[in-house]
């Protein structure tokens, strides 16, 4: 049952951080000149960013020769934590922006 709470959690954080990309996105293009949709450009913003954080860590971690986990158990689901990691720093990131915009706009 925690594993589907903690699952639930996660997809939410990721449903929350493409509608808040989507939204910048939307108030910054022209949408008539665009043929992929706010939602689409979104979503391949995520991936592309926890990707590249991803592939940092990676080059950090075999560079430090830092021994870690290859898969980690919470709850009776299995991850890799590095890339749990990054998805979570690339879902954070529009919440933090936004704060910050808003912080700066006071």
């Amino acid at each position: 049952m925690h594993a589907w709470v903690v699952l639930f959690l996660v997809a939410a954080a990721i449903g929350c951080s493409v509608w808040l990309r989507m939204h910048r996105i939307r108030n910054t293009l022209d949408i008539a000149s665009s043929k992929s949709s706010p939602l689409s450009q979104a979503i391949q913003e995520l991936v592309s960013t926890a990707g590249g954080i991803y592939l940092s860590m990676i080059a950090l971690i075999s560079f430090l020769k830092i021994d870690i986990p290859e898969k980690i158990t919470l709850l009776h689901v299995s991850f890799d934590p590095l890339a749990f990691i990054a998805i979570m720093i690339a879902v954070l990131q529009p919440v933090v922006l936004r704060l910050i915009s808003k912080k700066a706009g006071e």
